[in-house]
């Protein structure tokens, strides 16, 4: 559906949780187009609920005058023991809760990758960079040698 490729770049992923996303029919049908972006967005914790901030689902053509707000904040639905382990956690330590994609599961609800994450620095990016390329290097000469 969609993925928020740049968060592996710029953070260190720590854990990862899948919750329930609380959208509205033209919400959902846009999703299905297509038209889904999470670049800008993240999660905040407010009234032990968590809120999906900043992710731009684009409007509906054939919903007319019931069309959503593209930017509205969409409530992520999580247990309370994944709430107290997850966002209990967020502001204590540091960390911050971003989205990594949104996807429909087999029976059609659709599901958001949440994740606790640490922001790297630009030291360790170029690390991360190196050692991709170190390993594209070595899968290349793998192929070729056999």
């Amino acid at each position: 559906m969609a993925e928020n490729r740049k968060a592996r770049h710029r953070y260190e992923i720590i854990d990862t949780l899948e919750c329930g996303l609380m959208l509205m029919g033209s919400e959902v049908k846009s999703m299905r187009e297509g038209k889904l972006s999470l670049d800008e967005a993240h999660i905040r914790a407010k009234d032990r609920e968590l809120w999906l901030i900043g992710a731009d689902i684009a409007h509906y053509n054939n919903a007319g005058m019931w069309n959503h707000d593209p930017r509205r904040p969409r409530k992520l639905l999580v247990h309370d023991r994944e709430f107290d382990k997850f966002a209990a956690r967020a502001p204590q330590q540091g960390l911050t809760l971003i989205p990594l994609r949104v996807y429909f599961n087999d029976r059609g609800l659709a599901k958001c990758v949440m994740a606790l994450v640490k922001g790297k620095k630009l030291h360790d990016k170029r690390e991360t960079m190196k050692q991709r390329d170190t390993q594209r290097g070595l899968q290349r000469a793998m192929r070729r040698g056999s």
